[in-house]
């Protein structure tokens, strides 16, 4: 994972950079959230101007920026990978704090809101990552979640730093944590991608191959990246949305 989350993060971030803000804020979702899916996020949250919302396991920051250009709110970023703290930085300037899901060095009940996007199947520790979102956020808060769920066995060696629940024990692991599912839907039935956002990633993910693309990190990312597109065109992997409150 490190090779996505750390070094072609800032690849990622010096691209965008280079191509323009207007391309800022799709580089920083690449991976981690479509218009279609924030939109439904950011709505069934109930996230209001002003309002901090924590985003846990950031990435780039693109989902705080969309976050903060749709509803005003006050973003806090959390990320354990210092290249894409970096690359966060200097795409957004939002705070960000170096921090592992699973041990946020934040106070309890801090945020009004919290999300965390394609990164719970990324994680060793699940209950440990959903106990510290119901911890920092205040009771009646929302909490977010974009989670791939497997619906059969795949190889070992596909993608191992991987930890992906099934749609039961998705549901086990959230009541255990002491949260109850508010809102929840899937990803194939959100509307389609925008023309002007795809084609913006699409220069990006270009401009990245071009420069990058001999590169271990490039190949390796590419590799998980075209996995998981294939594990999810066959029904393998689906995509679940998430609002949850305390229990």
């Amino acid at each position: 994972m490190d090779a996505e989350f750390d070094t072609v993060a800032e690849w990622n971030a010096r691209v965008a950079a280079d191509l323009g803000p207007e391309y800022h804020i799709p580089a920083g979702c690449r991976g981690s959230g479509s218009p279609a899916a924030l939109d439904w996020l950011i709505g069934h949250m109930d996230l209001a101007a002003g309002a901090s919302l924590l985003d846990c396991g950031a990435g780039v920051g693109g989902p705080a920026a969309y976050a903060v250009q749709s509803r005003s709110v006050a973003p806090v970023l959390a990320e354990p990978e210092a290249g894409a703290c970096r690359a966060a930085q200097r795409l957004f300037g939002y705070p960000v704090v170096r921090a592992d899901a699973s041990a946020l060095p934040l106070a309890d009940r801090s945020f009004d809101a919290a999300w965390s996007l394609g990164v719970l199947c990324t994680t060793p520790d699940q209950p440990a990552l959903l106990a510290e979102l119901r911890r920092t956020v205040r009771p009646g808060g929302r909490i977010g979640l974009l989670v791939f769920v497997i619906h059969r066995e795949i190889s070992p060696d596909e993608l191992p730093e991987n930890h992906f629940p099934t749609p039961d024990g998705l549901l086990d692991l959230v009541g255990r944590s002491s949260l109850r599912v508010e809102k929840r839907l899937g990803t194939a039935d959100l509307p389609e991608i925008p023309e002007d956002w795809d084609a913006r990633i699409d220069a990006v993910t270009e401009k990245l191959a071009e420069r990058y693309g001999d590169t271990e990190a490039w190949q390796l990312a590419e590799r998980q990246s075209s996995t998981i597109g294939r594990l999810l065109e066959d029904g393998t992997l689906t995509g679940e949305l998430l609002v949850l409150r305390h229990a």
